[in-house]
């Protein structure tokens, strides 16, 4: 049974919202849905109708792209919340300029204060290639923190690649 805060990484197309929906799914709780995506064009528009159509009925989807701090305090014992994705919820906050050490320090406490089981979904993009550019560096370097921050408090890690999972702290339900 999923309890506290699980983090489910991968990369891009790796699988991992499939799976983190599938972890959220089994545990017969009602769902909560945060999305963190903006569709500001019409790719974009298409990836979040083929994610919501893909997930299927039975969800309550929250759009909470900078804020998901409201919607997490307002769920119930009986719910759980997919949040997805740390990634896109972190880029927002770069665009909105942000401070981004108080945005991770007010998710964090959502998160711990947050009645219901929470799975959050995040990219690793630390794999690869070290960015050219500047804004991108920091990117990686802030998604690195933050990656590094959740699972510091996730009692459940799983790094997804090619759709399998592999458990870096915790055990799967």
């Amino acid at each position: 049974m999923l309890s506290g805060l699980t983090l489910v990484l991968g990369g891009a197309a790796s699988g991992k919202s499939s799976f983190a929906e599938s972890l959220v799914v089994q545990t017969g709780r009602s769902r909560v849905y945060l999305a963190t995506a903006q569709a500001f064009d019409a790719e974009m528009r298409a990836k979040v109708d083929r994610h919501r159509d893909m997930r299927g009925a039975g969800w309550l989807t929250v759009e909470a792209p900078l804020d998901p701090g409201a919607a997490l305090r307002d769920t119930t014992p009986d719910q759980i919340v997919l949040l997805d994705c740390a990634t896109m919820w972190l880029s927002n906050q770069m665009l909105a300029e942000a401070d981004l050490a108080d945005a991770e320090k007010g998710l964090m406490s959502a998160l711990a204060d947050c009645p219901a089981p929470v799975v959050i979904v995040s990219n690793e993009v630390g794999l690869s290639v070290v960015p050219e550019n500047a804004l991108a560096r920091r990117f990686r370097e802030a998604q690195g923190r933050l990656n590094q921050t959740l699972a510091a408090q996730a009692g459940l890690v799983v790094n997804v690649i090619a759709g399998l999972p592999q458990v870096l702290k915790g055990q799967l339900p």
